[in-house]
This record gives C-alpha cells, structure tokens and sequence, in this order.
C-alpha cells in the first residue's frame, strides 16, 4: 500500500477474476454483487419520479461506493462516500 492509501501497481497487478463484493452504508447497504478486477469505485443509480418531464427526459440518484484497501479477500467491502458526487 503507498503512502495515499491507494494500493500499487504490484498489489492489483495479479488480481483478475469475478469477486464477491458487499456494499457497506448508504442507499445501498448489504448490496452484494460479482465484481470484476477490483474496481475502484462503484457506482449506484436509482430511478427518480418526474412530475412533468419533456419525451425522453429521466433523472437518477447517484450514490458512490468507494474500495476499501484493508479487505483483501472476498467479500471485497465498498464503503459509501457521503461527499460524492
């Protein structure tokens, strides 16, 4: 792990392969899904109601999910980013 907490080229470099991943807080709490090569981030998209919208016109929630480096084995955790976007 390097100084910014990031993990380094060495330690993602090896890592290939669908993974068991849990988000953890947020809209999404407890959320597991399959993974591919450790994705950094993980984003989650919920559908909004419009009340009047012109043809073809939608809207989403976005809430962001980021890897937390500590968990090295399955299930990989993703913690929700209260600040983005």
């Amino acid at each position: 792990m390097q100084e910014s907490g990031q993990p380094s080229n060495e330690e993602t470099a090896d890592v290939t392969g669908w993974e068991t991943a849990v988000l953890d807080g947020g809209p999404a709490d407890g959320l597991r899904m399959k993974v591919l090569d450790r994705p950094r981030v993980i984003q989650v998209t919920y559908p909004c109601r419009l009340e009047t919208a012109p043809d073809g016109v939608r809207a989403e929630a976005v809430y962001v999910y980021r890897r937390d480096y500590a968990v090295d084995s399955e299930p990989l955790r993703y913690g929700f980013d209260i600040a983005s976007p």
